[in-house]
């Protein structure tokens, strides 16, 4: 039996307001969570075309072929920046004038391999054993309103196409559950002479990969407390009359503890190392992750919450033009307690977020709506905020 995806009513509704307005097709992404039992979508967003690809995709002859696997590509690394932890670029979904046929299926299989592989690329963590691997394939034909959902498992090249059931629920995601923690952080990146060759965003990632393990070994504290990873998140949540907790309060405080030395038991070696200069990385980032309300478990929440660590800092970082990073800002989804984030440079205003937003997700937000997690401050450019991180190049 193939896996089930759930999607926010909300996105059936997106689907139905696409006018192909003479293009052979209108592709775009699935953002959603994965769970052992089932998916959930709770957005979808159309790819924005090139220009020269919106003027292909009118004639009336235009195929598959004029799917670009390469600008579909960068769109979803785009779009996987502004998630927070829980949600991922689930697959892909099309929509069509006509039913198509095998090279269809070809090409729409491929554009799922070449995204995960490019956004994993990009990531300091690995996927676990446990995590689902398949991603989804969704193909709406206009014409006859028929829907073709087929998953892959992106952990082997030679996966073939599964079929999976697509279903609709409403206020799907308006009781999930928020996770939200501030992370210190004070990273010293030595550039070492022999990876002088090496770019700045390469070695700086090299760097936080040391860090990263740091985050992967933490202790979670879930409102003050350790919790067991195999109980419920829930857990001693007042039950309703049919069973069910009753969630008292939809959002969890997380603190992080770091392990700042090795243990006794442990050896280490100092090494001499010649550096033409580093990255120091210091400040406080505001994280947040969601999960769904559907019996989730502890580790599924702290895995949620250590990947939004390790993304939003990664991402940060490859902005390569600026010294003060940008400052994360959240944006709610309508109808949803869930909110994607974007971020903000120092001199952006709040309609350029919102603009933003609509360009890269096509939904609109109220300027008032926006949230912004760290706070700017003022002052001479050396001084390190509580609320801003930055990063200083110094060079020996």
């Amino acid at each position: 039996m193939g896996r089930t995806y759930i999607a926010e009513e909300t996105v059936c509704q997106y689907f139905s307001n696409i006018n192909l307005q003479g293009k052979a097709f209108v592709s775009g992404l699935l953002v959603g969570q994965c769970s052992s039992q089932k998916d959930y979508v709770i957005l979808a967003t159309r790819t924005p075309p090139k220009e020269e690809q919106n003027e292909n995709l009118k004639h009336p002859k235009a195929n598959l072929n004029d799917l670009d696997e390469e600008w579909v590509t960068i769109y979803a690394n785009q779009v996987s920046r502004m998630l927070p932890g829980g949600l991922l670029v689930l697959g892909v979904f099309i929509i069509t004038t006509l039913e198509m046929g095998n090279d269809f299926q070809s090409a729409l299989r491929r554009l799922v391999f070449a995204m995960e592989k490019s956004m994993n690329r990009k990531r300091l963590w690995n996927f676990t054993e446990d995590d689902v691997s398949e991603r989804v394939a969704l193909h709406i034909c206009s014409s006859t309103k028929k829907i073709f959902c087929r998953t892959y498992d992106v952990r082997d090249p030679k996966s073939s196409a599964k079929p999976a059931d697509w279903k609709y629920q409403n206020g799907l995601s308006t009781l999930w559950l928020s996770l939200e923690c501030t992370v210190h952080i004070n990273i010293h990146i030595p550039l070492s002479t022999t990876s002088v060759s090496y770019t700045l965003e390469k070695n700086t990632k090299n760097g936080l990969i040391r860090w990263a393990k740091q985050i992967e070994n933490g202790v979670y504290l879930i409102n003050g407390q350790v919790k067991d990873e195999d109980c419920d998140l829930l857990e001693g949540q007042k039950k309703s009359s049919r069973g069910n907790a009753q969630v008292t309060s939809h959002s969890f405080d997380v603190k992080v503890l770091t392990q700042l030395l090795l243990n006794s038991d442990h050896r280490s070696t100092a090494t001499v190392q010649m550096c033409s200069g580093s990255v120091n990385l210091k400040g406080a980032v505001k994280c947040r992750a969601y999960i769904h309300s559907n019996k989730p478990k502890v580790k599924d929440a702290v895995q949620a919450v250590k990947r939004d660590i390790l993304n939003t800092v990664a991402d940060r970082c490859s902005e390569k033009e600026f010294h003060i990073l940008p400052h994360r800002v959240f944006v709610p989804i309508p109808g949803s307690s869930v909110m994607l984030c974007d971020y903000k440079f120092g001199d952006e205003s709040a309609e350029e977020i919102r603009d933003h937003f609509k360009e890269m997700l096509d939904h609109m937000i109220q300027i008032e709506d926006l949230e912004v997690a760290e706070e700017i401050n003022t002052g001479n450019y050396i001084m390190l905020f509580k609320n801003l991180i930055r990063l200083l190049l110094k060079y020996l």
